[in-house]
């Protein structure tokens, strides 16, 4: 008899809690649905967050360096390639015989100063306007591993002695001024011999008649600011002189090439190969085409991003630009795929107990989030009064089987 009743109280349980343990199940499932749209970034762990932004700097990083061997080749092939015209261009002007311009008896008067050689050699113009420069780049990209800055500033430079070489040449030939020791050029005898007009009859040899003819302006000071004053503005935008903290020591260090620039200006004056308005002339030519061409691919010095070149903080502008963008493209699938899940769900007949799924509670309908609150409260309860009477049922059943034993 006392099975019997073991037997009953149990289909009374299975009966009476069926659809109880139904809506507990259906309530957990959409409160699954509900977290799951409402907080599409939960089901991401945080490491794996990290790790995905850690690829996404990698892959910048990565872009970044395959753009600095080849691409900048590519970017600037052109510019190489001008560049190759303006060298051309100087060295056929070296073959042009200059502008001989009337040079009568009285003129010759400042024209006698004595035949000399150069303190300064014409071929150590190169070596400290050109290769100094750049062995300082290297020295400074060995430490930045910025391809860009070192690319840019030997472009800039060579631009800077080519385009002022190719100047200074045209206005030799054009203007074609007797040098300082025109005299002893064009009478190597020291007798002087003149036309009918006045005019200077040399008898000379060619080749140093026509080097007394290129006076203005001066080749070696042109060329020595050309390559040294690109050097001091790259000096002053590595070591920011203008960062207004008054430190004199940075203006001493960016003042030495033009200091070693205007001795070579003295020297050809004082060598009697210039006037002093060729000098100033070439340095102000040099200079002037050296602030251009740093210009063009440098901020100035006072700037305050003046220490790097334009293309560096453009790439990293895209660069930032980049990450955001694939973050906010990870967002967004994220969204979608939690979107999907969720229309499964509703398809599913899962979410039909829950109609706020997905919705802020300032959405909501006024009352209605109360609604859902007591729905959620009776369905709790309910799930409690299961668990208790489960466990008295069992208590009796084991009370009725001792009594039996």
């Amino acid at each position: 008899m006392r099975r019997r009743n073991f037997g009953f109280l149990s289909f009374l349980k299975g009966i009476f809690f069926l659809g109880v343990s139904q809506e507990v199940q259906s309530s957990r499932l959409d409160s699954s649905a509900i977290s799951s749209s409402s907080f599409p970034l939960i089901n991401i762990p945080l490491i794996e967050q990290k790790n995905q932004q850690h690829r996404i700097r990698s892959q910048i990083a990565s872009n970044m360096m395959r753009s600095s061997g080849v691409m900048v080749a590519r970017t600037y092939i052109y510019d190489w390639l001008i560049l190759m015209a303006l060298v051309v261009i100087g060295s056929l002007l070296l073959l042009i015989h200059p502008f001989h311009r009337f040079v009568g008896k009285d003129m010759m008067t400042s024209l006698k100063y004595p035949l000399k050689g150069n303190t300064v050699p014409f071929w150590t113009v190169p070596t400290y306007a050109l290769l100094l420069p750049m062995v300082i780049f290297v020295v400074l990209y060995l430490r930045r591993r910025d391809i860009y800055d070192l690319h840019h500033a030997v472009l800039g430079l060579l631009y800077s002695a080519s385009a002022t070489a190719v100047i200074t040449n045209a206005l030799k030939l054009a203007v074609g001024r007797p040098r300082p020791d025109f005299f002893w050029r064009c009478f190597p005898d020291g007798k002087d011999v003149y036309d009918r007009l006045g005019n200077v009859i040399c008898h000379g040899k060619r080749s140093v008649i026509d080097e007394g003819h290129k006076s203005f302006p001066s080749g070696h000071t042109s060329w020595s600011f050309a390559g040294l004053g690109f050097l001091s503005l790259y000096l002053a935008g590595k070591i920011k002189a203008f960062d207004r903290k008054g430190h004199v020591a940075k203006l001493c260090i960016i003042c030495l090439p033009l200091l070693v620039a205007s001795l070579v200006g003295i020297s050809r004056v004082d060598d009697y190969w210039h006037h002093w308005q060729d000098v100033f002339t070439g340095g102000l030519l040099g200079l002037t085409v050296a602030g251009f061409c740093y210009l063009q691919f440098f901020p100035p010095p006072y700037h305050a991003q003046g220490w790097g070149p334009y293309v560096s903080f453009e790439e990293l502008e895209s660069g930032t630009n980049a990450q955001a963008g694939i973050a906010e493209d990870v967002c967004e699938m994220q969204a979608a795929e939690t979107q999907n899940e969720s229309r499964l769900h509703e398809r599913s007949g899962i979410g039909c107990i829950s109609p706020t799924a997905g919705r802020s509670r300032q959405d909501m309908e006024p009352g209605e989030g109360d609604s859902v609150g007591l729905l959620s409260s009776l369905i709790c309860g309910a799930y409690c009064t299961e668990q208790i009477f489960g466990i008295c049922c069992y208590f009796f059943m084991f009370v009725g089987e001792c009594s039996v034993l």
